[in-house]
C-alpha cells in the first residue's frame, strides 16, 4: 500500500505553534479556539510564569499575550525572553489600551497591539502577517 501513515505524517509540514498567555480563562479559551480553527497548533497559559516553565517555550512560533497580568506583565515577559535570547514574535492584547502602553509594547518589540474586544479576523490577519515576516512562511 505504499508508505505507512507515520512516514507520511513525518513529511507533512507542522503548523506553527502559538502560545496564548492570558490570566482570563474565557479569553484564553476563545483565543485558543480561534487560532486552532485557522490551522495553527496552540497552547494556553494562565500566567507568564507558567509559560516560562513550559515545555513549549522553545517550539513556540508566536506568543499572543495579555499586557496586564499579575506578577509578570506581557511586556515584561517579552523583555525577559529577549534577555534569554528568544526572538519569538509577540502580539499583545489589552482591555485597557492607552497610547503610552501601545508605545511601550511596540518599543519592546511587539509585532502587534490589539485592544479588547477585537474582531477575530483582525487577530488572525495580524498573526498571519507576523509569522510571514518572522520566518518567511506563507500559509494558504
Amino acid at each position: 500500500m505504499g508508505r505507512c501513515s507515520a512516514e507520511v505524517e513525518a513529511n507533512l509540514p507542522k503548523p506553527p505553534v502559538i502560545s496564548i498567555v492570558d490570566d482570563d480563562a474565557s479569553v484564553r479559551a476563545a483565543t485558543n479556539n480561534l487560532v486552532r480553527s485557522h490551522g495553527y497548533s496552540a497552547h494556553t497559559f494562565a500566567s507568564a510564569e507558567e509559560f516560562l516553565q513550559s515545555a513549549h517555550l522553545n517550539d513556540t512560533s508566536c506568543v499572543i499575550a495579555d499586557v496586564q497580568m499579575p506578577a509578570i506583565s506581557g511586556v515584561e515577559l517579552l523583555l525577559l525572553l529577549r534577555i534569554r535570547g528568544h526572538r519569538v514574535p509577540f502580539i499583545f492584547m489589552t482591555a485597557f489600551p492607552t497610547e503610552e502602553l501601545r508605545a511601550r509594547a511596540l518599543k519592546a518589540g511587539a509585532a502587534g497591539f490589539l485592544a479588547k474586544p477585537f474582531d477575530g479576523a483582525v487577530l488572525i490577519s495580524c498573526l498571519d502577517t507576523t509569522l510571514k515576516q518572522s520566518c518567511g512562511e506563507i500559509r494558504d
